[in-house]
């Protein structure tokens, strides 16, 4: 007996979130805080968070194209595990032309604990992805911190800023930054330690390689909070 012919799949019902070629699109960008408990999730789940928040929104998200349409959605900078934030970026894309203040409103409804909606504003998608410029950091103190703890961190800054750059290996690579230029402001306050990571052409240091550099790596364990107080973004006006 012979076997009937399998006829290829139709795609007379393609996906629901299909959309058709030349559908507009429309950047925002929209600055929040990540704190709290909301600090534990990775970075897969906080995209996953905010396609779901948006989809409780009933955000008309602009789709990539493919098998498995997915929201376009950017974040410039992913942040670690355990890092606070007052100022994360994400860049979505809607089809329908929505006033940045209508967004704003419809996002902050939401009210994700640990989720602070900043603002919202529009973008021209002309300009690109965004990228990522600098970061600012507040580390607070650590548990047991004391004069003779604060006496060695501040002879620790110093020896950095003495330095033309300095170094850390990464994966089995080394990471090099220059000290005046892509880490500009080290400081150890009365309350916290600050710092501010400008980003270089290649990789750039992360606010744990530079406790790492001040031989303060256990601090988080101590029970440090590391804060990322401000992201600028390159073509962008500074942020703090």
């Amino acid at each position: 007996m012979s076997r009937a012919k399998r006829h290829p799949r139709s795609n007379s019902n393609p996906s629901p979130n299909l959309q058709p070629a030349g559908t507009p699109r429309y950047r925002y960008r929209v600055r929040f805080a990540k704190t709290g408990l909301l600090r534990w999730i990775s970075h897969r789940d906080l995209a996953n968070l905010w396609e779901r928040i948006g989809r409780r929104a009933e955000l008309p998200f602009s789709m990539t194209e493919g098998f498995n349409p997915k929201p376009r959605m950017q974040f410039p900078s992913a942040l670690s595990l355990g890092v606070e934030s007052l100022d994360e970026v994400l860049d979505l894309e809607l089809c329908e032309d929505w006033p940045a203040e209508q967004l704003l409103l419809k996002l902050q409804t939401d009210d994700q604990p640990g989720l602070t909606i900043n603002s919202v504003s529009r973008v021209d998608l002309a300009d690109g992805k965004s990228q990522l410029a600098a970061m600012n950091y507040s580390v607070s103190l650590p548990d047991g911190f004391d004069d003779e703890e604060s006496s060695r961190t501040v002879d620790a800054i110093n020896l950095i800023k003495q330095q033309a750059t300095v170094s850390i290996e990464r994966k089995g690579k080394t990471v090099t930054a220059h000290v005046e230029t892509q880490l500009p402001i080290l400081d150890l306050q009365p309350d916290k330690l600050i710092a501010r990571i400008v980003v270089g052409d290649g990789a750039s240091l992360k606010i744990q390689d530079v406790l790492d550099l001040l031989g303060l790596s256990d601090w988080p364990e101590r029970g440090a909070t590391i804060v990322r107080t401000g992201m600028n973004l390159k073509g962008e006006p500074e942020h703090s």
